[in-house]
């Protein structure tokens, strides 16, 4: 096994017209993109991880307190994964390369065993897929990148509430981090 998906935080809080900090239209727009490449990466019996943002209720210390509204809150309806997407995991969470993951910062390797777990499987190259495009996607590519993995991305199953920074960001993927931006 050399490459892993990671499938980042498309929950209903992230996606839902009315989630709370959500990308709305961009987000729904690649439900069926992310849930097909998110189901071909199971069904090929590659390692995937899904990395879902987990917030506690009401923590002052945690810094995105102070930037966005409350928001993946455990144990609510917003941290659910979204549409389809929910479906896939629920058919395929029993088997042993998939794994969910609680993160508490944007990227999924800070304070998770994201690395260790890639590592042992030998997987040399990550693939991302999720939101938001400028943040917590951005923010795994770059450890991932600074770890010595390759990295792949892919721009119809990746969103942003913000056009410019999702715009941004596709281009840092490639001139900045020599990430492969699949475009299809």
């Amino acid at each position: 096994m050399t490459k892993a998906l990671i499938n980042i935080d498309y929950t209903n809080d992230f996606v839902l017209t009315d989630g709370a900090l959500t990308c709305g239209e961009p987000g729904q727009a690649i439900e069926n993109a992310i849930t097909e490449i998110t189901k071909t990466f199971i069904e090929q019996g590659d390692f995937t991880i899904f990395a879902i943002d987990c917030h506690q209720e009401d923590d002052p210390f945690h810094p995105e307190s102070k930037l966005f509204p409350a928001h993946n809150i455990k144990g609510t309806e917003g941290r659910s994964l979204y549409g389809k997407l929910a479906k896939v995991y629920e058919q395929f969470q029993q088997l042993p390369h998939v794994k969910w993951i609680d993160k508490t910062r944007y990227s999924a390797f800070a304070g998770t065993n994201i690395e260790i777990l890639l590592r042992e499987r030998g997987v040399k190259e990550v693939h991302l897929v999720g939101v938001c495009t400028d943040i917590c996607v951005l923010h795994t590519a770059v450890d991932a990148y600074n770890k010595g993995f390759e990295v792949v991305i892919y721009e119809k199953a990746v969103a942003s509430f913000d056009g410019q920074g999702h715009e941004w960001a596709l281009r840092h993927f490639e001139n900045s981090l020599g990430a492969k931006v699949i475009k299809r």
